[in-house]
């Protein structure tokens, strides 16, 4: 069967990963992370951030980032964020349900927003007719497979310091974000002014993988709290944290997320050479590859290789690579493309 190039959701679980979930499951422990695995993957997290964070699993990239915003907000409050933000687009309106605040979405180049555009957040700042901007959101890497730079990130920040905001990272590809920048963790984050972090692991090799890293301690008081209300707090959380640690271990998760740009970079070349018929849309920066086919192939294509459109008005499709796809799978992919363009 050839491999889904729909969501890098699609991959299965690296072996590491698995083999530390069998480890896992040996003998009783404390739930709910009063236990040995949990202690050893929050000092992994600290090892690679800073020993001045604080860090919370949760189950599902959503339910960090809900979590995340809700640490930092009141009703009256709002997000600011991209058009494409997934909080915006593909999250069902959570973060309005859950926490009953409003997401103020800025248009967007390829998924990212400026500094430049910032400003009018503020008008009606301090009137109690408006909503109150609280937070900035940034995706890391973007929906479109876009990486802020560490500067771009540094003039958000500063911008969120000076007039009293947050800085919140959507970071469900921070792997491959890291991985393109060529940074470490400790490095980017030591600098880049993020307050608080959702970091994901379940496109890049976990079975599930997600958790709040919080910069700002008044904003980790009540994390634990707030968890257990948000219905995040997982009571084997020893199945969890043995992941993470084997995950961190010898830098395989940024070894899987280099693996799965270079496929996203090989497959964005191998396309290219098919001629001007295949037009790629966006930067490839990250492991997504945005295009437009030649009409009328895409639905064959699809049959074989499962994919997604990303703006079906302009069709627009998305191609993930993953950390187990390999060139064999991209070469098969591309052959089909090429067999099925107009002559």
């Amino acid at each position: 069967m050839h491999r889904f190039f729909a969501s890098d959701n699609g991959s299965g679980i690296h072996p590491n990963i698995l083999e530390a979930l069998t480890k896992a499951n040996v003998g009783h422990t404390k739930g709910y992370g009063y236990d040995e695995f949990t202690r050893r993957a929050e000092a992994d997290f600290s090892a690679l951030f800073g020993d001045h964070i604080q860090v919370f699993f949760v189950y599902s990239g959503t339910g960090a980032n809900v979590l995340s915003l809700q640490s930092c907000l009141q009703s009256f409050e709002a997000v600011v964020c991209s058009d494409t933000a997934h909080i915006y687009t593909d999250e069902t309106g959570a973060p309005e349900y859950n926490l009953g605040v409003k997401l103020i979405a800025l248009p967007s180049v390829d998924g990212k927003i400026s500094v430049d555009q910032l400003d009018r957040i503020l008008i009606g700042r301090g009137v109690e007719h408006h909503v109150q901007p609280k937070v900035i959101s940034l995706t890391q890497s973007t929906e479109y497979g876009t990486i802020y730079s560490l500067e771009e990130v540094k003039a958000i920040s500063a911008f969120c310091r000076q007039h009293d905001l947050y800085l919140h990272m959507d970071g469900a590809r921070i792997a491959n974000a890291l991985a393109s920048l060529n940074c470490s963790p400790n490095a980017f984050f030591s600098e880049a002014g993020v307050d608080i972090l959702s970091f994901g692991g379940t496109k890049n090799g976990m079975l599930m993988g997600e958790a709040v890293v919080v910069f700002r301690e008044e904003l980790a008081k009540t994390m634990k709290y707030r968890r257990k209300q948000s219905l995040q707090l997982y009571s084997k959380m020893r199945f969890m944290s043995a992941q993470f640690s084997a995950y961190f271990h010898d830098g395989l998760w940024l070894d899987l997320a280099r693996h799965s740009n270079e496929m996203a970079r090989y497959l964005a070349d191998e396309l290219h050479s098919l001629g001007e018929q295949v037009r790629i849309t966006r930067p490839v920066e990250a492991n997504g590859v945005f295009c437009i086919f030649p009409n009328g192939i895409e639905e064959e294509l699809m049959e074989r290789f499962p994919f997604y459109y990303w703006n079906e008005e302009d069709r627009e499709i998305r191609l993930m690579c993953s950390w187990d796809t390999t060139t064999a799978d991209i070469d098969a992919f591309v052959e089909a493309t090429r067999r099925l363009m107009p002559k």
